[in-house]
């Protein structure tokens, strides 16, 4: 897994909405910290919990500076409407190939759902050269990150 002191690996995919505008993380480098936290899958109870409450915290974020990118495997369709039903105003990437979720050793399974190469729950913050300042990855993909911790790393970051 990508960890606190490695160039974050760049990645292209699509924003989760229903217009497939494209995404490059090499374009939101340099302006701020960036939280890229990675989640299992829309619509279901802890990744709503997680990305809710970082919708709880954006206000802190952008005192910071940072921008917030929630990514999971999910169709553009699917988090667009999950961003619209839990009211989520930060953007939301899709990485249906999965090239950003092997690009951070973060591809799991979970069988008892029968999904299969979806993210594993994790936060990374960037700083503006693209190096990670703080990694966190969940040990069972139902546990929420410590919100207070990504905070205090993007003020640092």
């Amino acid at each position: 897994m990508v960890s606190t002191g490695d160039t974050a690996p760049t990645f292209t995919a699509k924003i989760g909405t229903s217009d497939h505008e494209p995404f490059d993380l090499d374009d939101h480098l340099g302006d701020g910290p960036v939280v890229l936290a990675f989640f299992p899958g829309a619509f279901t109870p802890p990744c709503t919990n997680e990305m809710v409450a970082l919708q709880d915290h954006l206000a802190d974020f952008h005192e910071a500076g940072a921008t917030v990118f929630g990514i999971s495997a999910d169709s553009p369709f699917s988090q667009g409407a999950f961003r619209e039903e839990h009211g989520i105003e930060f953007d939301l990437v899709s990485d249906m190939s999965g090239e950003a979720i092997r690009a951070y050793d973060l591809e799991v399974d979970i069988e008892d759902l029968g999904l299969h190469g979806i993210a594993n729950r994790a936060v990374f913050v960037l700083d503006d050269d693209g190096t990670v300042t703080f990694d966190w990855a969940a040990e069972d993909p139902t546990n929420e990150p410590d919100y207070d911790a990504i905070i205090d790393a993007v003020e640092a970051a």
